[in-house]
């Protein structure tokens, strides 16, 4: 894996180390639903725009829509380029998927 990442088996292991990696449906529930989420991706998203990687012509932060369980959205809610859906995550944790 570690050559297919790009790199040697210490670099993977560094990456790995610093990567949560949600084990159960329960922990991914819990992130996917959070008021967490929605902190970060406000990090992500103003990083975005101050290196102009929203793309030519977005003139704000709020150019491209972020939207979240219980529809909450981040930015404009006509442009939504980014979901994060709980649907099927909610069936694993009910034992339904």
């Amino acid at each position: 894996m570690a050559a297919a990442s790009g790199t040697d088996v210490a670099g993977f292991n560094s990456q790995l180390a610093t990567t949560k990696l949600y084990a159960t449906p329960a922990e991914a529930l819990a992130i996917t639903t959070s008021e967490e989420i929605v902190k970060n991706m406000d990090l992500v998203r103003n990083f975005s725009f101050a290196h102009g990687l929203l793309g030519e012509g977005a003139t704000s932060v709020d150019a491209v829509g972020i939207q979240f369980p219980g529809g909450r959205t981040l930015g404009d809610a006509s442009k939504v380029t980014m979901r994060f859906d709980d649907t099927y995550v909610k069936m694993a944790v009910d034992g339904t998927l």
